[in-house]
């Protein structure tokens, strides 16, 4: 069954055939998203969860060997209420010795809107404590096939002690219009 999502992007091996046969005479495009990411480590609803670490990261001042799994709401506002426009999922974990640096491997799945259903993909480093973060957009699904871009992230709030944080994202990602 062929289902549509996102601006007529449709689903199935068929309909990506066709939708690559167009890409020819395809305009490239530029979005821009402007969202806030909620990783919640503590409490009764978690958000991410560790579910790795290796002996030594309890040790490591930069948790080297953590890992976790995240399905952390995105959305409009800095607030915990404020309206949910996707979900971040994924993996992360501490990769770099000697300062908090994080990879980051995640889909940024859109719920709402005209992008509902479509996904950008996310895979780079993450110096959580740098001001601003760099990190590439390396593809994506339905309307954002073959994207390519760049989400930038700053802290907007953490909490030292539970490791909560929100953190505020600008994307701009390259991608194709039929």
């Amino acid at each position: 069954m062929v289902m549509p999502i996102g601006q007529g992007a449709e689903l199935g091996p068929k309909a990506v055939e066709k939708w690559f046969k167009k890409l020819p005479h395809a305009k490239q495009k530029v979005t821009k998203f402007h969202f806030y990411f909620h990783d919640i480590v503590s409490g009764k609803n978690p958000t991410a969860v560790q579910i790795a670490q290796a002996n030594m990261t309890t040790k490591s001042p930069t948790f080297f060997g953590f890992v976790a799994m995240a399905d952390d709401p995105l959305t409009v506002g800095p607030e915990p209420n404020s309206t949910i426009v996707g979900r971040a999922q994924g993996i992360y974990g501490s990769a770099d010795q000697n300062e908090s640096g994080l990879l980051m491997n995640l889909n940024f799945v859109f719920t709402t809107g005209k992008y509902n259903g479509s996904t950008l993909s996310v895979l780079g480093r993450n110096p959580v404590f740098h001001k601003y973060r760099e990190m590439p957009i390396v593809g994506g699904s339905g309307v954002f096939r073959l994207a390519q871009g760049i989400a930038t992230a700053k802290t907007y709030w953490i909490n030292m002690t539970s490791g909560d944080a929100i953190v505020e994202y600008n994307v701009m990602v390259l991608h194709y219009s039929h």
